[in-house]
């Protein structure tokens, strides 16, 4: 077995992809939230949309996929989609509304629920080490929203309602079929946003004109949005799910850091002591991933001496 192929290069390969995924996600939320409430979720989700089409039509255009479009025609692609639309509907909702580091405090529920998720419905083996890692930093995150306490806010409900929609999203993607292209799968996903932002729009009628500073904004939006869902798709078709979704605790660091330097807002203590739970936790799964390769590595060398040996033997 080479390095390249073994799980532990395909998970640390994996993590790194959604931490780039987490990173193109919220600088895309904080160009969405920059507008301020000026336009409608739908008008967002549309010029957004179109924006992230013509770059996403390009690519795929520029690789010779345009004949491979026939095989988003399963049911999977169509589901993900929808779960898509659902998150981004109810996430865009809290946005202008809620704090930025407090949203992105909730969502760090995701990764519970796709690791339980996966285990559930996927089959995917998490040892009792990666639960109990998990529990510790589902605990950090209840510190964070401190739900029946000041902190916590009903608008928030939506922020979990996204949640269960993203993480639904993310166990579709990962039953895509493995010789479907992530860039067809986000491409997918923008005409599926674009063409529920223009319906959600056109039933609102509250379309307005849009200025060259808002152009710029949702054009940086959808090229960060693009980005993040490139990564995203990428990192939960190479690693192991359970393994993967901590690491979407690194969106929280990002949020944190854009919070205090573009909105002005200063986490608190107990946002800090639950940040650095998860954050903790996210590093303790990388930890016993390593040692997990580390002992396959050397129980697959063990296994092909002894095996030589034995042949060896059986031929004298």
């Amino acid at each position: 077995m080479t390095e390249s192929n073994s799980p532990l290069s395909s998970n640390v390969r994996a993590s790194l992809y959604m931490m780039l995924s987490m990173m193109g996600f919220t600088i895309n939320d904080m160009f969405i939230k920059s507008l301020d409430g000026e336009l409608g979720i739908g008008q967002i989700m549309a010029i957004r949309g179109c924006i992230l089409l013509v770059i996403v039509a390009t690519l795929i255009w520029q690789q010779g996929l345009l004949s491979r479009l026939h095989e988003l025609l399963v049911p999977t692609v169509f589901y993900r989609s929808i779960m898509e639309v659902c998150a981004t509907v109810s996430f865009l909702t809290t946005l202008q509304l809620l704090p930025f580091a407090t949203i992105a405090a909730i969502l760090q529920a995701l990764p519970l629920a796709v690791a339980v998720g996966a285990a559930v419905f996927l089959g995917e083996p998490v040892g009792w080490r990666r639960w109990v890692a998990i529990g510790i930093g589902f605990i950090g995150v209840l510190i964070i929203i401190r739900p029946g306490m000041g902190g916590f806010q009903a608008m928030s409900l939506l922020v979990v309602v996204s949640v269960f929609f993203a993480a639904a999203r993310d166990l579709f993607t990962r039953c895509l079929p493995p010789s479907l292209p992530s860039l067809l799968v986000s491409g997918a996903t923008s005409v599926a946003i674009t063409s529920a932002g223009f319906a959600i729009a056109t039933t609102q009628g509250n379309w307005q004109a849009v200025n060259s500073h808002q152009l710029l904004l949702l054009t940086l939006a959808a090229c960060f949005l693009f980005f993040g869902y490139q990564f995203i798709v990428m990192a939960m078709r190479t690693g192991e799910v359970a393994y993967v979704v901590p690491f979407r605790y690194s969106s929280l660091i990002w949020a944190i850091g854009l919070g205090y330097f573009i909105f002005a807002e200063v986490p608190d203590k107990l946002t800090l002591i639950g940040s650095a739970i998860v954050i903790s936790m996210g590093m303790y799964t990388l930890y016993r991933e390593i040692i997990k390769g580390r002992r396959a590595v050397t129980s697959t060398a063990a296994n092909t001496v002894g095996n030589a040996w034995h042949e060896n033997k059986n031929n004298q």
